[in-house]
C-alpha cells in the first residue's frame, strides 16, 4: 500500500518527520531512481527507497525497549564530552543499531526512558506540540502549602517569561519533613520540574520518572531493561496517533 515517503522514512528511523522533509527538500531522496519531492508517494514492500544513495533498509524489524535509567548515567544519544566518563543510557542495551531516546532525563535523575528505533513515535512522543503525558515521583525540601501547588496545578508560574502549563499533583506523603509528590505534565522544558521547585521554595531532592503515556516502569531494577509487550507498542503508538500496522 503506498504512503507519503517521509512517513515511511520516519518510521524506518530515519529521523523525525521534519528531519525526513529537510532530506526530501534537500533532494537526497530517490524512489526507483528518481529523487523525490515533497508529498510523494511509494509502497515499501515494492518501490526501492533511497536516502543518500543508500537502500532506506525499512525492512529492519522495530525495537522498542524501556529501560530504567539510574542517577549519573546521560539519556543524550551522543557521547559526553572528553574527560566525560559517565555512561550513556545506550549503554545499558547490548542490542544492534541505532536506538533514539524517546524522553530524556537530566543526569541527576533517574527512571524510565524509551529507546526505540522507530523515528516516528519517537517524534511523537517528545515535540512539545503533541503534549503527552509523563508521570514523575518527586520528593522536595521541605512540604509545599497548598497554594503554593496550586500554583504549579493552574500554571502561575512563568519560565523564560512564558507561563507553565497546567500540571497534575498530588502529594503522596511526607518523611523526615520533606514531601513526597506525584507530577503529571503534558509539557517538558529543560528541567522543569527542578527549575519551578526552585521558584517555590522547596528544591528537588530526587526525581524519578514512573511513566511516558501508559507505559509504565514495571519491575525494572536502576540499569534494567526489556523490550515492550505488543499490547504495550500498539497502545503507546495508539496515544501518539501512530500507524499500528506495522505491530
Amino acid at each position: 500500500m503506498e504512503e507519503r515517503v517521509l512517513k515511511i522514512m520516519a518510521r524506518a528511523g530515519v529521523g523525525s518527520r521534519r528531519a525526513c522533509d529537510e532530506l526530501i527538500r534537500q533532494g537526497r531522496v530517490a524512489v526507483n531512481g528518481e529523487v523525490i519531492s515533497l508529498g510523494a508517494k511509494a509502497d515499501p514492500q515494492v518501490d526501492e527507497i533511497r536516502v543518500d544513495g543508500k537502500p532506506l533498509g525499512g525492512g529492519e524489524p522495530l525495537i522498542y525497549v524501556a529501560v530504567y535509567k539510574p542517577v549519573g548515567v546521560l539519556s543524550s544519544p551522543n557521547a559526553p564530552a572528553v574527560g566525560d566518563e559517565r555512561p550513556l543510557v545506550r549503554d545499558l542495551v547490548p542490542l544492534r543499531g541505532r536506538l533514539f531516546a524517546a524522553g530524556r532525563l537530566d543526569a541527576d535523575s533517574e527512571g524510565l526512558i524509551l529507546l526505540t528505533n522507530d523515528g516516528e513515535l519517537t517524534h511523537r512522543l517528545t515535540h512539545p506540540r503533541y503534549e503527552h503525558e509523563k508521570t514523575y515521583v518527586v520528593m522536595v525540601e521541605g512540604v509545599p502549602s497548598e497554594e503554593a501547588l496550586d500554583k504549579w496545578r493552574h500554571g502561575g508560574l512563568k519560565l523564560e517569561g512564558d507561563w507553565i502549563a497546567p500540571a497534575e499533583i498530588r502529594l503522596l506523603g511526607k518523611r523526615r519533613g520533606n514531601a513526597r509528590l506525584q507530577i503529571v505534565m503534558r509539557e517538558g522544558r529543560k528541567r522543569q520540574i527542578r527549575r519551578v521547585a526552585e521558584r517555590l521554595g522547596h528544591p528537588v531532592l530526587a526525581l524519578k520518572r514512573t511513566h511516558i503515556g501508559t507505559l509504565g516502569l514495571g519491575d525494572l531494577e536502576p540499569g534494567e531493561w526489556r523490550r515492550l509487550t505488543r499490547q504495550e507498542t500498539r497502545e503507546l503508538k495508539r496515544l501518539a496517533g501512530v500507524d499500528n500496522r506495522s505491530n
